[in-house]
């Protein structure tokens, strides 16, 4: 038998709209070149990683200049407990749970064989 284990923070098909849902809106401030809202959606770990390789220029300076692809539509939507990946035509974006809500981990992912994502944007 298997189980599927969901929080108290709402059921799995809740869960997984939250985390479609900001994703998309990540999506849109980046194609606005909304680098204030690109920020603010990032996990604390990985704005801070942005801003250290950065050597110390503001996440709103340096995250324009990434090189994050046009995702396109969402694929699928993996939860596992406060984790998630979401799967797009032209990205992977992870996110965590907190308690102000989902937050990007990593985006810009791309699959390797056998081996780790390589991203763009990561929490170190």
């Amino acid at each position: 038998m298997a189980l599927v284990s969901v929080s108290a923070c709402g059921s799995l098909s809740e869960r997984r709209d939250g985390v479609t849902h900001e994703v998309q809106r990540f999506e849109r401030a980046l194609d606005a070149g909304q680098y204030e809202r690109l920020c603010t959606a990032l996990a604390p770990a990985t704005r801070e990683e942005l801003e250290q390789s950065a050597k110390g220029g503001r996440c709103v300076q340096v995250i324009g200049e990434q090189e994050l692809p046009a995702a396109g539509a969402v694929r699928g939507v993996d939860l596992y407990g406060d984790q998630a990946r979401v799967v797009l035509e032209h990205d992977t974006v992870f996110l965590a749970h907190f308690p102000t809500g989902w937050k990007v981990t990593a985006a810009g992912c791309l699959p390797r064989p056998q081996r780790p994502y390589q991203c763009e944007i990561k929490g170190g």
